[in-house]
Parts: structure tokens; C-alpha cells; sequence
């Protein structure tokens, strides 16, 4: 290769470029920060803030991603990501295979409901912030969302009557509202959206953990996509402690349904394959 074709080296070097992470040997730099300084000074919480957003969170910004975080961590076998990576490990892949089979199927039905809630409500506040009544909005919204015969991300729950972290959640945002840590628009238009859905009901149809997740991201000012990459963050523990108990039990090629059920046939009788 002559001179004239060389590459030259600063276009190499911006290949990749980054404005997270600066590499030299014997130092590591994180959004500008020695990793040594982060270690043991910042927990990991404000890690993945100063990750995502360049800067470091205050204290009550920090806590509240926090306590998003642990609140998704887990929510039993009955998950499919969760069902998904313990059967991996009884297929004799490695914790690494089977973490990334349990974090694969968090897509948009399983694990997008918070992500889509975080639309929703950055509409309603949008409608709202504009001079529009915000019962008035939330009303209109769920009223699509029934003509459409469709649910609304966030709101009820197939297993609890009200999910326990929604209160905790809930809470914590509205204390750091009153300190002006948030400005609590999302939790405005999340309770006048709850609010709505109970309109007429006997039953209300409280927020679930998705819902309550999205108010918390979306008053600390994450995009509705990073949202969901925070909760496959956090449920990434879940499918981790899972895939490791697993793998103690010795169980092999562990299927849907334990061996001794099979799952119903719907195919027609057992016939004759016509002579030729």
C-alpha cells in the first residue's frame, strides 16, 4: 500500500469514537472521571447516570433511579425472560448464553410497556403544557385507547390487584416533587391517567410496575427508550440470580411443563398417509 492510500491515523482513531470512556495505559477515564475516584466514591446508580447522561446526579436524583432499579429486579419463573434463561441453563449453555436468552425476549409485549408508557404520558403532558385541561386530556386518552379495544401501557395487572411497588415508587417521586427535585408533571398526568381508567368501574385499574417505572424515568429526564434499556438493566439481575440457581439444581433439558404433562394436541386425529 503506498503513502497516498494509507489510512490516515486520526481517522482510525475517530473510528470509534467516544465521548464516554478514554483509555491510556494505566488509566481509565469515565465521562472524565478516574475510575479510581469512582470507585468506592459514587455508587452504581450514579455510574449509569454519569454513563447515559455525561454528569453525575444529585443525591436525590440518584436515589430515585435507584429505587426504579431494584424495583424491577425480578418478578419470579412465571416471566418469560426469566422461564427462558433457567431452561437455557438445563441445555447446558453457560450463564452468559443464558442471560442473553432471558434479556432477547424483552421486546415490546414483554418488557416494552414501560418504554411505551413514557410515550404516552410525554403526549398527555405535552397536550397539557399546551393549555389543555389535564382530566380532560387523560379522559380523551383512555377512551382512544377503548375504542381501539387496546390496553393501556403502565395500568393493571394480570396477577395483583395493585402492585406493591406502585405505592413505594409513587412516593418517593412525589417527596422529591415537593423538594423540587422533579417537577412532578409526569406523576400529575400518570395519577389523572389512573384516574380515568377508573372512571365508571367498580374496580380501579391502579398503575403496575411499568407505569410506575415510567413516571420515575421520565421526571429524572431519560428518553423513552434508554427507559427501557434501564429496566432490561435491571431485570438483568433477576434473569442472572435465576439462571444461577438453575444451574445448582442439576436438572436437564428442563421444557415449559414439567415431563410427566404434555401440552394439548389441536391437530386433527392420527391418520393413514394416502398409497401411491
Amino acid at each position: 500500500m503506498s503513502d497516498d492510500e494509507m489510512i490516515p491515523r486520526a481517522d482510525v482513531e475517530q473510528w470509534w469514537g467516544t465521548s464516554i470512556t478514554r483509555i491510556s495505559p494505566g488509566e481509565i477515564d469515565l465521562r472524565g472521571y478516574p475510575v479510581q475516584d469512582l470507585i468506592g466514591g459514587a455508587s452504581f446508580a450514579e455510574v449509569v447516570w454519569l454513563l447515559l447522561r455525561g454528569e453525575l446526579p444529585e443525591r436525590r436524583q440518584a436515589a430515585l433511579l435507584e429505587a426504579a432499579l431494584v424495583a424491577s429486579v425480578d418478578h419470579g419463573p412465571q416471566a418469560p425472560s426469566i422461564a427462558a434463561a433457567r431452561m437455557a441453563v438445563t441445555c447446558g449453555l453457560g450463564l452468559n448464553n443464558a442471560v442473553a436468552t432471558g434479556a432477547n425476549l424483552l421486546g415490546d409485549v414483554h418488557g416494552g410497556a414501560g418504554q411505551q408508557c413514557m410515550d404516552l404520558l410525554a403526549r398527555i403532558r405535552e397536550r397539557w403544557r399546551a393549555g389543555e385541561d389535564l382530566d380532560e386530556v387523560a379522559a380523551d386518552t383512555v377512551a382512544e385507547y377503548r375504542r381501539r379495544r387496546q390496553h393501556v401501557p403502565g395500568f393493571g395487572h394480570r396477577f395483583h390487584p395493585r402492585d406493591p411497588r406502585r405505592d413505594p415508587l409513587l412516593g418517593l417521586v412525589a417527596d422529591a416533587a415537593g423538594e423540587g427535585v422533579v417537577a412532578g408533571e409526569y406523576l400529575r398526568a400518570a395519577q389523572a391517567l389512573e384516574q380515568a381508567l377508573a372512571a365508571g368501574r367498580e374496580r380501579p385499574v391502579p398503575m403496575n410496575i411499568d407505569g410506575a417505572t415510567a413516571v420515575v424515568y421520565s421526571e429524572l429526564g431519560f428518553a423513552p427508550e434508554l427507559g427501557r434499556g434501564l429496566f432490561v438493566l435491571s431485570r438483568s439481575v433477576g434473569i442472572l440470580a435465576h439462571a444461577w440457581e438453575e444451574r445448582g439444581s442439576g436438572a436437564r433439558i428442563k421444557g415449559p411443563i414439567p415431563r410427566r404433562l404434555l401440552a394439548a394436541y389441536t391437530g386433527p386425529q392420527q391418520r393413514r398417509l394416502p398409497a401411491r
